[in-house]
């Protein structure tokens, strides 16, 4: 893998972006599932559908785990195929569950909103697994949202998890799926910061909601070792997809997007290479 284009060509990516608005469609309208595409060895992108918890289908009737799709990932990857020579699949994204057999055929899998995850004990049995053979997980779009709009959270006390009270949630399911691993805060100077872009500020994704706080960056490591392969990235805090989603619409600053854009690369790129 080499820099085929530098920042500059992400900047004129994200203009063609901004001007493909027609193409993309306008603000998200009702949600809508599209049919997966059958493996065939060319890099796809894969977001993790979920059942989504009592209270989760607050943005316009989406489930939780839909927010950005498949816009984001297809900006995303956009970016990627202009910038690398990987050449993935950009209008075709997939949608699939932990425990769908079909997951394992592909390296890295994103979920996002995890708060309004109800985790069933098949998924944690085949996240565990996937995370084990070698998969890389994306986690993407949370924050202390109960703080702010307490009407939003619901309590399971089957699961013990108040849904949408952000990072107790997937500390608690990462119990199920992996009782031993810790989660390690990550700055600018990891690996995964450096793998194609050069990220030495972590600030510079910030929270559109007014909750306050920075953005904050975690990391599960295979057998709890720091010095070995990180198995998960979660954005907590912050949502760096909706600065890839957005970019179609000019709704955020381009020096931010442009930063949203690098660190998505950053996550292709070391999750295909460890």
């Amino acid at each position: 893998m080499r820099h085929r284009r530098v920042l500059p060509s992400v900047v004129l990516a994200l203009a063609i972006a901004a001007t493909a608005f027609g193409q993309y469609g306008g603000p998200r309208g009702p949600f809508h599932e599209y049919p997966n595409i059958p493996y065939d060895g060319r890099f796809t992108f894969v977001r993790i559908k979920y059942q989504t918890a009592p209270n989760g289908y607050w943005y316009g009737g989406w489930p939780a785990w839909g927010h950005g799709y498949p816009l984001s990932e297809q900006n995303l990857m956009n970016i990627v195929n202009e910038t690398t020579d990987l050449a993935p699949r950009v209008e075709e994204i997939n949608a699939l569950a932990w425990d769908d057999p079909a997951l394992f055929r592909y390296p890295i899998a994103y979920i996002i909103e995890p708060d309004w995850w109800s985790m069933t004990d098949s998924e944690a049995v085949a996240m565990r697994t996937y995370m084990q053979k070698g998969g890389f997980v994306i986690v993407d779009d949370f924050k202390p949202m109960r703080r702010r709009f307490p009407g939003w959270s619901s309590y399971d006390d089957r699961r013990g998890v108040t849904y949408g009270n952000g990072w107790s949630v997937l500390e608690t399911y990462m119990k199920r799926v992996m009782p031993e691993a810790r989660f390690y805060d990550l700055d600018a100077t990891h690996p995964i910061f450096h793998t194609f872009f050069e990220i030495d500020d972590l600030d510079v994704v910030p929270q559109i909601f007014s909750i306050g706080g920075r953005p904050v960056f975690r990391g599960l490591f295979e057998d709890n070792d720091p010095n070995k392969r990180l198995q998960m990235v979660v954005n907590y805090n912050t949502d760096v997809s909706q600065f890839w989603e957005w970019s179609s619409f000019g709704l955020r600053p381009v020096s931010e997007t442009n930063e949203a854009y690098k660190i998505g690369v950053n996550y292709v790129i070391y999750g295909l290479s460890h």
